[in-house]
């Protein structure tokens, strides 16, 4: 392998935020290695899901959204994955990217996007610190096993995840649960989040662990203000789809052009709208400031009562009805007589769901309008720039004098590359068309080109299929928490602990978890638990040779002067030597 092909191969198998915006073809792996993977197979068998395949397309998503939010837990902490340095990092990709584009690119480099997002200092925010500058998290990316396996770690009752964990999931989800063919879902990362875009329907983003529709886009609550950050103030790092992807920093783009297109044009009308009385009143929800400035003029019998706006959002406040919805009137009769004036406020733009002014109508003819309407406004022009803020974002992505290479271009009869899968297809059969297209063998990489297939093998763990250099490589290399772990012990307690956890892996068959997997979650196969003791004997002392010796369900490990024996219930013949 080339230093490169080392590199990324090895960062399939510890997936950091960093390794994903190196090598952006990895969060597209990680999809694929979640389809791969059983696990997400096994909800279909829920009586949740019961009949899934009958409901319209977002009923569907909402379904998926419910499991998981119902399953797992967004986490982000910094004992997980443990810590890494900036100088660390920056050496090993230097000779793949400029360290300069790197800090205008990252938050824990020196990115700090739109100062409104940063309001607060980012390494207090992530819990930095109370460490050295230098000090940044090593946030990996879980595959569906791993989250799943969170319910091992006290006070974790269901699973977990980062939020590009939870971006991966929901993309293999909504294929395999909810049958949204992969043509239709999109990746989208930014320097501090992840999220997809769903091309059902208006359009659906997904959101850690919620999803985002369109009317929930504009409802002007907490909840859509935080959804809508990313989108607003950050730049769009990465969009992966399965054609391929695109990517801020790099000049070729392997996703395909008419789909990145037909990407751009669905997000554009999803985060753009006309203006009627429900975005108006959801707008003056969202932007607490301006609803001074208005009163509602309520009909009541024969009569006229008027109400201040920051009154009547006063009830929407442990109430099931809102304001400008169809629920609108039963708020209003939850409100007390003594809060209606008979007489307008003083100072005061009255409004109403019947005034004309609220016909449905582009921003531009509803600010002229507006004005017209109220011209003691016209001084307020803060409020027309966060009117068409609210209405209308422009996200910033990839773009600019991108060459789209051949091998994004998607098949014109099935919509995607000649690699691609359908909701109709089983597991095995999906698992048998990957496996073929690519001809992968026990050493794929030297005979197929780097794709987000071929790495799916590798983020998945299906280690039949992969080369195990760069396996070792991230063994040795990228666990700190296992080495933090045992850090006081002695090696005959590391080992007898490493005993005492239970001899079963979180990957089913011929897969491995790596060392920090392992003391996460406190259990492993011999083979997995052999490999955590290896990382830890050199990480103490780089100079001490070691081998493992693999046959079948008899594991050893040597140093030369002690041996540590282990059982596995995976299938491999193999000896490793660490020097």
């Amino acid at each position: 392998m080339t230093l490169r092909e080392l590199e990324k191969y090895s960062s399939a198998f510890t997936l950091s935020d960093m390794e994903i915006f190196i090598f952006p073809e990895l969060l597209y792996s990680l999809v694929l290695a979640n389809i791969l993977s059983p696990e997400i197979w096994k909800w279909r068998e829920d009586k949740w899901f019961k009949k899934i395949e009958t409901m319209p397309p977002l009923k569907r998503i909402q379904r998926v959204k419910q499991y998981i939010m119902d399953h797992y837990d967004f986490n982000l902490d910094l004992e997980t994955w443990g810590l890494t340095d900036k100088e660390t990092e920056i050496n090993r990709f230097r000779e793949f990217i400029d360290p300069d584009v790197l800090r205008q690119s990252n938050a824990l480099f020196g990115y700090e996007g739109d100062k409104y997002y940063f309001d607060i200092d980012i390494r207090r925010h992530f819990g930095l610190d109370k460490f050295d500058t230098d000090i940044i998290p090593y946030w990996k990316t879980e595959t569906v096993e791993a989250m799943n396996a969170f319910r091992y770690k006290p006070d974790h009752p269901v699973g977990a995840g980062e939020c590009v964990s939870l971006a991966t999931l929901y993309a293999a989800a909504l294929f395999i649960v909810a049958r949204i063919p992969l043509k239709e879902i999109f990746l989208m990362g930014t320097p501090l989040h992840s999220q997809n875009f769903v091309i059902v329907d208006d359009g659906v983003l997904t959101n850690n662990r919620r999803i985002v529709t369109k009317t929930m886009w504009y409802n002007g609550t907490e909840l859509s203000s935080l959804a809508r950050r990313a989108l607003e103030h950050e730049q769009v790092t990465i969009v992966a789809h399965h054609t391929g992807y695109i990517h801020s920093v790099y000049p070729e783009a392997t996703i395909g052009e008419n789909e990145y297109r037909h990407f751009k044009e669905s997000l554009t009308s999803f985060l753009n709208s006309e203006i009627v009385y429900e975005i108006f009143i959801n707008f003056l929800r969202s932007f607490h400031r301006y609803q001074k400035l208005f009163q509602l003029s309520v009909p009541c019998r024969a009569t006229v009562k008027y109400l201040t706006l920051e009154k009547a959002f006063s009830y929407e406040h442990g109430s099931k009805n809102r304001l400008g919805d169809k629920t609108a009137r039963k708020l209003l009769c939850e409100i007390g007589d003594e809060d209606f004036c008979r007489c307008p406020f003083e100072g005061r733009a009255t409004i109403s769901e019947k005034d004309p002014l609220f016909a449905k109508k582009p921003y531009p003819a509803f600010i002229k309008a507006l004005m017209a309407s109220f011209p003691d406004l016209d001084p307020e022009q803060e409020l027309q720039r966060d009117l068409k803020r609210f209405v209308h974002t422009v996200p910033r992505l990839p773009g600019g004098e991108k060459v789209f290479v051949e091998s994004g271009r998607a098949d014109e009869r099935t919509g995607g590359p000649e690699w691609g899968i359908t909701v109709e297809q089983t597991r095995e059969e999906i698992l048998e068309l990957l496996l073929s297209t690519h001809k992968l063998t026990s050493s794929p990489v030297h005979q197929v080109s780097t794709s987000s297939v071929q790495l799916a093998f590798y983020a998945g763990r299906f280690m039949d299929y992969c080369d195990w250099k760069p396996f070792m490589k991230a063994v040795m290399e990228r666990n700190p928490v296992s080495v933090a772990y045992f850090r006081e012990m002695n090696l005959q307690t590391v080992y007898a602990q490493l005993i005492s956890w239970p001899d079963e892996s979180i990957y089913e068959g011929n897969r491995l978890a790596l060392p920090d997997e392992v003391v996460n979650f406190q259990r492993g196969d011999g083979i997995e638990k052999a490999l955590t003791m290896a990382n830890v004997i050199r990480a103490r002392d780089r100079e001490i040779q070691c081998s493992l010796q693999i046959d079948h369900h008899e594991v050893q490990l040597q140093t030369p002067e002690e041996r540590f024996f282990f059982k596995s219930e995976k299938h491999f013949r193999k000896k490793l030597i660490f020097q």
